[in-house]
């Protein structure tokens, strides 16, 4: 126990020591910092968390990890690839996403990978992650375990970012800046997990490389068919539904209870709360749903804000085949 604890203090030593050297920038306002690691903008408790899961995460060739940026509908394909994987468990009534958010049934790599263990005896083979891909432990890439990643638009992205944060912010009596001010940051790249371009780009590359391994999804195609890439994330995840379930309407109804309106309706989605008592990691769980909408950027950014967001998405992914 007590090589342990030396252990424990030596890395934390080494890990100030590294931070120190870090770039560093005040987080939008709020009372944290973003560091600058390996190319992208990080707080202190994630980036101590991705180190962590670097050198102890295992992940085991049946594992599925859920990747993303933030605010790009994570929370949502959470709840579709749980309610999918665990159908045979669970029904509406007996879900543990009545009682539970969806980022607490499907826990984060980087804070919870000490515990993932435990899920895996549960029956449920996810995990999540905002790691950009250059972050994620090598054993994930050599075990051959897959991963979905989801991205949307840079400018809802960015719209539904800026409302969390000044959410949050509110629930810790702080303000954070100006959407304007906001908005030169995130263009710039200078955002949590940013940039948010180089993130996308990551996975999207490594998609290409290992289509088998690596599913890329958009948000804005899930709203538009929601139960085609349900039926078709269930397939990359080895748990397809058969022609039975399909007569008998199973994808439809995990649409339907994974809905937005539902989800956002349930009471430990209103007054329940993430991480509590974890300091600066506790949030109020309603602050993860907002609208769910494709376009919602229309109402808060200008034309000019928009073209310039759009420029950038073309000028950074020119000639990745990709398009946002």
């Amino acid at each position: 126990m007590e090589s342990h604890v030396q252990n424990r203090d030596v890395l934390q030593k080494s890990f100030e020591e590294m931070i120190s050297t870090l770039p560093k920038v005040n987080f939008w306002g709020l009372p944290l910092d973003l560091y600058q690691y390996q190319g992208f903008w990080l707080t202190l408790p994630f980036l101590q968390g991705a180190l962590s899961a670097q050198q102890q995460f295992q992940a085991k060739p049946t594992d599925i990890i859920l990747c993303s940026s933030l605010r790009t509908g994570t929370a949502w394909l959470k709840s579709l690839t749980f309610t999918t994987i665990t159908r045979t468990s669970y029904n509406d009534s007996t879900t543990p996403l009545l009682s539970k958010l969806s980022h607490d049934v499907v826990p984060y790599m980087e804070f919870d990978h000490v515990q993932f263990s435990t899920n895996r005896h549960l029956g449920s083979p996810l995990l999540a992650t905002h790691l950009p891909y250059s972050f994620l432990p090598r054993s994930i890439i050599d075990s051959g375990c897959k991963l979905i990643y989801i991205c949307r638009d840079p400018k809802d992205t960015f719209v539904s970012f800026y409302h969390f944060i000044a959410r949050y912010s509110k629930s810790q009596n702080t303000q954070i800046i100006q959407l304007d001010e906001a908005f030169e940051l995130f263009y710039e790249g200078v955002s949590m997990y940013g940039s948010y371009w180089d993130h996308v780009l990551g996975y999207w590359k490594a998609s290409l490389e290992r289509p088998d391994k690596l599913m890329f999804l958009k948000y804005e195609d899930l709203v538009e068919d929601t139960v085609l890439y349900l039926k078709k994330t269930a397939e990359f995840m080895g748990y397809p539904f058969s022609s039975e379930e399909q007569q008998e309407g199973v994808p439809e109804n995990i649409v339907q209870m994974c809905s937005f309106e539902n989800l956002s309706g349930l009471e430990v989605n209103k007054i329940g709360k993430h991480r509590e008592g974890q300091g600066n990691l506790e949030v109020e769980n309603n602050i993860f749903f907002r609208k769910g909408k494709v376009g919602d950027w229309k109402n808060y950014l200008t034309t000019e804000m928009a073209q310039r967001l759009d420029q950038r998405t073309l000028q950074k992914l020119s000639g990745s085949g990709l398009s946002l």
